[in-house]
């Protein structure tokens, strides 16, 4: 089991070179601790709640000043843990952050395990498990709107919305546990049908924005593909608004992948720049090259094809086809800035699924109606309803569903009149199941691979 009666303490910054670092404590020996090391450059004794003292950080055994600091003490409950915390602005050097961190071992405290603060502010209340997940999400957050999705979640949209829902089922199973244990009493008939189907209704809205919840927290790989020279890496640049690919005349510059992340439209879209890909050349490095950007394709959820529409279409272009045409993505002609791409268009059997975008990578023509295409794509124009939070972990989705299959069964159950205790073992599966996501039902080693993503310190 966990404790929450030691103190725990744990640099909560970046290691590294930085004007600021902090080394943060929770526990019931956080403010003693402090005391100990912090001499106040106003001679000040008592430190303030919520207030920035300063002055250094002393060895108590030495009474030597390790750094200058400024220190705020948060007691309880009102801080991050619901627990005593301490933290200790320093300079963000490793020396001096790994020094005071010693120190503060010294005196009692203990190492913090990965995301143990956070752990400790869900085993006192002060936010729920989907809440507490949503923390991770703000901290590894790609883009804008991952970051918003990720901030609804924190401020309790979805557990909210479990919640009710939870309670919904909750209600039916005191009614269908009521009609086993007093059979032979008069129990008001009860509807059971109607709220199941509206939690049917409810979860089925929540997993409808799984998918796009899900593509905004952890982004789509997308391959750029084609014959060498037809503009991939330019395209690369033009994406990511940077020159990140050596870009030439020369056909076959780029020998290796190269991936980037791009923020399209709010999608973290993970770039992967690969070789041309011909299977004429003789070049063991160019053929090396070849290889991974084939298994860069296989691996990638959409291609992003790219032609050279200054030219007829070459035998290599229809080689390349015939590995994009069964997977979701979009034909990019590229080089219409050139007069001799004015009137080509391929032909229709060419990549037949995938919407044409024209574009000149160079110039930087099209590149905003390009992004606008592979958002639809991407997302394929569904739109998630305005009261309705977003589902973005894997976690949430897989519950969600196994939670409606129960409610559904027991809905069937219902209808072909089962008995109460049939139809109760389906509504009691999905209650257990939507407070896996909220943690009213959890188990340790859950939470042992929930918080071990964390950092230390978080």
């Amino acid at each position: 089991m966990y404790s929450l009666d030691d103190t725990i303490a744990a640099i909560a910054t970046s290691i590294g070179q930085s004007g600021i670092g902090i080394i943060k404590l929770s526990g019931p020996e956080s403010l003693p601790i402090a005391r100990q090391l912090f001499r106040s450059a106003k001679g000040i004794s008592k430190l303030q709640p919520y207030h920035l003292h300063y002055g250094h950080i002393v060895d108590p055994a030495s009474n030597i000043a390790v750094d200058e600091a400024l220190v705020v003490y948060m007691p309880k409950p009102h801080s991050y843990t619901q627990q005593d915390i301490i933290e200790i602005q320093a300079h963000g050097g490793i020396v001096p952050l790994r020094r005071i961190l010693q120190l503060v071992l010294s005196l009692g405290a203990r190492p913090a395990e990965a995301g143990e603060m956070t752990l400790r502010a869900f085993l006192n209340g002060r936010m729920d498990l989907a809440q507490a997940e949503a923390v991770l999400d703000i901290i590894e957050a790609k883009t804008d709107a991952a970051l918003r999705v990720a901030t609804e979640q924190l401020g309790g949209a979805l557990s909210g919305q479990v919640s009710q829902v939870r309670r919904a089922l909750l209600d039916t199973l005191a009614f269908l546990e009521a009609s086993i244990d007093f059979v032979e009493d008069e129990i008001p008939l009860q509807d059971v049908v109607g709220p199941l189907t509206d939690v049917s209704t409810q979860l089925e809205k929540l997993l409808i924005s799984a998918d796009h919840g899900q593509i905004y927290r952890q982004g789509i790989k997308a391959a750029i593909v084609g014959r060498p020279n037809v503009g991939k890496s330019s395209l690369l640049n033009a994406l990511l608004r940077g020159e990140r690919a050596i870009v030439t005349e020369i056909p076959g510059t780029t020998r290796d992948t190269l991936e980037e992340t791009a923020n399209v439209g709010g999608i973290p879209l993970v770039l992967v720049d690969t070789a041309g890909i011909r299977t004429d050349t003789a070049d063991k490095v160019e053929r090396i090259g070849v290889e991974r950007s084939q298994k860069a394709l296989q691996q990638a959820d959409i291609a992003l094809m790219v032609i050279d529409g200054s030219c007829d279409l070459e035998r290599s272009d229809w080689e390349i086809e015939g590995l994009v045409r069964h997977k979701p993505g979009l034909l990019i002609v590229n080089k219409t800035d050139l007069l001799s791409a004015k009137n080509l268009q391929p032909p229709a059997n060419f990549y037949p699924d995938a919407e044409r975008c024209r574009i000149s990578a160079l110039e930087n023509q099209g590149i905003n109606t390009l992004e606008e295409a592979i958002v639809e794509l991407v997302l394929g124009g569904g739109v998630t309803p305005a009261d309705t939070p977003m589902v973005s972990n894997p976690r949430h989705k897989a519950l969600l569903q196994r939670a409606l299959e129960h409610t559904q069964s027991a809905i069937t159950g219902q209808q072909n009149e089962l008995t109460p205790d049939l139809v109760s073992i389906d509504v009691r599966e999905a209650v257990e199941t939507l407070g896996e996501i909220t943690g009213e039902t959890v188990t340790e080693d859950l939470l042992d691979t929930i918080f071990s993503k964390f950092c230390i310190g978080k």
